[in-house]
């Protein structure tokens, strides 16, 4: 049996749904933090419907696929891998068409996906899927699994549970838009680099913790020499484009420690935890190199071809604090670009 059918919600049913609304109502103004909320939301469903377990599933912005948020009732550890596409078993519909279902015998269903099941040792029985919407987009699914009395839950607590898929709806938009907001205030927006804010905020904690781990830390600065010509030439759109290109090309050559800020103009700032001086020298010459052999607008009738000016530092050994470090990293950059740009400079 299916239905998207919501009934009025019984006098006696008030208190119940009352309190839990009114503590997630709270907590969502009263924090940000979107896993608290949901957890909250999956406990207070956990306490209000009789059933084997209940799964909250978010839907990926970026491939649209579900995966497992929340999971009361198995390990979650069995299913942090699972992705289900959309369209795919009774989560993957409902996602879909933002239209709950209410799959009353789910072991003669072939819709019902069974891989959950088979990591577990489970056996769905019965399922409940609501979507949460908000703005008529479906943001994700919540799953209820072999509720003990069906026709109960269909008259008595199904209202109750719209209200809480409303509030997680609700919470997960509001942590969307956060992250959002988040990323644009630490990354450029053309090279969709990090930026000198995000750098400011986290280079004094990497240098304590070298000088934690007794470790040097290299800073590079990087500035592309004659630049101005390209804008000049192209555009500040196809400028744009070289400093994307450029930040790829640099990109290529780092490690899963090092990180790469887009300081401001045609800037660029490498910070490389656990590098020697020599190992920032090699390094960098490496990426100079590859930086004088590219070409960059190749779609234009007559590519870009560039050099860059790089001066290099490193904590503790030519400044104790991180100011200090990217100032002396600037100075050596800048002789370089007075004298003789397209090289690598230190102190």
């Amino acid at each position: 049996m299916e239905t998207n059918e919501k009934t009025s919600l019984p006098n006696q049913m008030l208190q119940e749904v009352f309190m839990p609304c009114l503590q997630i109502g709270k907590l969502l103004t009263s924090t940000l933090n979107l896993r608290e909320i949901l957890s909250l939301i999956m406990n207070k469903i956990s306490q209000l419907v009789e059933a084997e377990n209940w799964s909250l599933l978010l839907k990926d912005e970026e491939t649209g696929e579900l995966y497992f948020e929340v999971v009361v009732g198995i390990d979650k550890a069995l299913v942090d891998d699972v992705k289900i596409p959309l369209g795919i078993g009774i989560a993957g519909i409902v996602a879909q068409s933002g239209e709950p279902l209410f799959i009353e015998n789910a072991e003669k269903d072939n819709r019902v996906y069974r891989e959950v099941d088979r990591r577990s040792g489970f056996t769905t029985k019965s399922l409940i899927c609501l979507p949460l919407k908000i703005h008529g987009k479906t943001l994700g699914v919540i799953e209820i699994v072999n509720v003990e009395d069906p026709e109960t839950f269909r008259k008595m607590k199904l209202p109750v549970l719209s209200i809480l898929a409303d509030y997680a709806a609700i919470a997960i938009e509001n942590s969307h838009y956060l992250s959002k907001i988040h990323k644009m205030s630490i990354t450029d927006e053309y090279t969709g680099l990090y930026n000198a804010r995000y750098m400011h905020m986290i280079l004094p904690g990497l240098l304590q913790e070298s000088k934690t781990k007794k470790e040097k830390t290299a800073v590079a600065f990087v500035d592309i020499d004659n630049f101005k010509r390209v804008v000049d030439t192209y555009g500040h759109l196809a400028g744009s484009a070289v400093l994307r290109e450029i930040g790829e090309t640099i990109t290529g050559f780092m490690n899963e420690r090092d990180l790469l800020i887009k300081y401001g103009g045609d800037e660029y700032i490498l910070i490389l935890p656990g590098r020697s001086k020599k190992d920032a020298l090699k390094l960098s010459r490496e990426i100079l190199g590859r930086i004088r052999e590219s070409s960059f607008l190749n779609h234009e009738k007559i590519p870009v071809k560039l050099t860059a000016s790089f001066g290099i530092a490193v904590f503790p050994d030519d400044a104790d604090s991180h100011k200090d470090l990217l100032l002396r990293a600037d100075d050596c950059m800048y002789k370089v670009k007075k004298s003789t740009k397209n090289d690598v400079g230190t102190i």
